[in-house]
């Protein structure tokens, strides 16, 4: 097995980085033991629950549905977790699903020849609204939660304006396709279905893009954006970034709902706050600094299989909000405290020699945080 080192004095003996201590059974506990670990524990029982209550759930066509239709609140999460990772909030998510909704429904018609000049379109004003949103608190250092709270209502009202709060627009069906269609006959599964591929290239993506320069400095702003600013990083720039691709997937959920939602000012309405309870859920600290993105994915996963345990259960679903806004309040403590925990310097044994240089009290040596706690990698 390989090992990774610290740079030691020569003569002395290497110390092995936290991640690479013991085996890898060892090794994946620790790892499970994290907030950002958990939640993958949660997803399996979850799912036992359920197929304990209905056991047709537990087919392999049933759960590949069933990640189909979570991928767009998946796709946000992740999304979400890139402005929650740094330390901020997006409430215009929901809006902004809304607008790119009822842009596809009006624009594109029945004309097939529109899908993609009204795809690009939607992609550039997805931008264009995380661009505002990070410049406007970036430089104008106004809180993301009012920034973004205003962007919310802007575009909502616009929505309002356009449809008159009605159901307007029906785009062509080879466009609805990419929400509701799939790679049909497949074994096994039956039915591949497009969101689930999306997802799936864009989890992989978004775990590439963390393990990337830029993902780490975004961890770093999230943590300690003056230190990270004396590091000579751009923080203005990565964190606008961070807006802007939150946008973008609030685009990409947009274009999957409208297959099999319709088109409706109501589509997408709260799916911000769907968002950050998957990721909080997920371990992700409101604060920034500290979170995995598959993580946040995972939340979402976990946050839809309670719901759908919870209307097999019998209970109404008029109790969803309450329920969130529970698991916000929980796993915000639960996962704060845990982070807190996992960094907390280990005391000295009074039976170990001080260290020469080593204030007394410390620890032995560097104290490693525990794997993933100061990285956005999975």
């Amino acid at each position: 097995m390989s090992t990774s080192t610290l740079g030691t004095p020569t003569g002395e003996a290497p110390v092995l980085l936290a991640e690479r201590q013991g085996s890898w059974l060892q090794r994946l506990a620790r790892t499970l033991g994290t907030p950002g670990g958990a939640v993958f524990i949660l997803v399996g029982l979850l799912l036992i629950a359920i197929v304990i209550q209905n056991p047709n759930f537990g087919e392999p066509g049933s759960l590949i549905r069933f990640v189909g239709r979570t991928a767009p609140i998946a796709i946000a999460a992740m999304g979400q977790y890139f402005v929650i990772v740094s330390g901020e909030f997006d409430l215009s998510m929901g809006s902004v699903v809304t607008l790119q909704v009822i842009v596809s429904g009006n624009l594109i018609g029945q004309d097939e020849s529109r899908i993609l000049p009204v795809v690009l379109l939607m992609f550039a004003l997805g931008a264009l609204v995380g661009l505002v949103n990070g410049l406007v608190t970036t430089l104008l250092r106004v809180p993301s939660f009012i920034v973004t709270l205003g962007t919310m209502l802007a575009i909502y009202g616009l929505v309002m304006y356009w449809t008159g709060g009605a159901a307007t627009g029906n785009p062509v069906d080879s466009f609805r396709q990419i929400g509701r269609g799939g790679i049909r006959d497949v074994p096994v599964l039956e039915i591949i279905p497009y969101p689930a591929i999306i997802f799936v290239v864009l989890a992989v993506a978004a775990t590439l893009l963390m393990r990337r320069p830029w993902g780490r400095t975004l961890v770093a702003a999230g943590d300690n954006p003056d230190a990270t600013h004396l590091a000579g990083a751009p923080v203005w720039w990565v964190k606008t970034r961070a807006f802007i691709l939150s946008s973008l997937a609030a685009t990409v959920a947009g274009i999957i709902l409208v297959g099999y939602a319709g088109v409706h000012p109501s589509v997408g309405r709260g799916y911000e706050f769907t968002a950050i309870t998957a990721v909080v859920l997920g371990g992700v600290v409101l604060g920034g600094g500290r979170g995995w993105v598959l993580s946040a994915a995972a939340g979402a996963f976990a946050l839809e299989l309670l719901f759908t345990l919870l209307n097999f259960a019998g209970i109404a679903s008029t109790w969803r909000d309450t329920v969130q806004g529970v698991i916000i309040i929980l796993a915000v403590a639960a996962a704060g405290k845990a982070w807190r925990a996992g960094l907390r310097p280990r005391r000295r044994d009074p039976s170990t020699p001080h260290t020469p240089g080593t204030p007394a009290g410390d620890s032995t040596g560097p104290t490693q945080p525990e794997t993933g706690t100061t990285t956005g990698e999975n």
